[in-house]
């Protein structure tokens, strides 16, 4: 099973409605290809983890990068893994103005299975921006 960690760029300009409808599309087609993992995304930026069959997850990231309201991007780390560390799918968002401590906690429950270096990307990545 592969695991893929990435990030990326909102695209400006794009509609309010964009991340429900990002969050919509990933939801379907991430149960049809027996993908999970986590998705941290706050309107600017995306950090996602990818977990599911190989062929799936370079598939889905392939789609990914080719979505106009997503630029720059990048993989932070890929790797084989034995068993889902996300384990069902869940997305994390927070809206400005929501409640950045309990969002904080959130996503270090949703991490807490992963490895120690994907877990650190994700809690000091929603701490920098939460700061932002």
């Amino acid at each position: 099973m592969l695991q893929l960690v990435y990030i990326s760029t909102a695209t400006p300009g794009q509609p309010s409605n964009a991340i429900d409808t990002i969050l919509a599309a990933s939801r379907r087609n991430n149960a049809r290809d027996a993908i999970t993992g986590l998705l941290y995304a706050d309107g600017k930026r995306f950090l996602q983890a990818l977990e599911g069959p190989e062929a799936a997850v370079e598939a889905a990231y392939a789609r990914i990068k080719a979505d106009p309201r997503h630029r720059a991007a990048v993989i932070l780390s890929r790797r084989t893994i034995d068993a889902r560390e996300f384990g069902e799918w869940d997305m994390a968002y927070r809206a400005p103005g929501n409640d950045a401590a309990g969002f904080m906690s959130r996503i270090s429950l949703l991490a807490r299975d992963a490895s120690p270096s994907v877990r650190a990307t994700f809690e000091s990545f929603a701490e920098t921006r939460r700061a932002a």
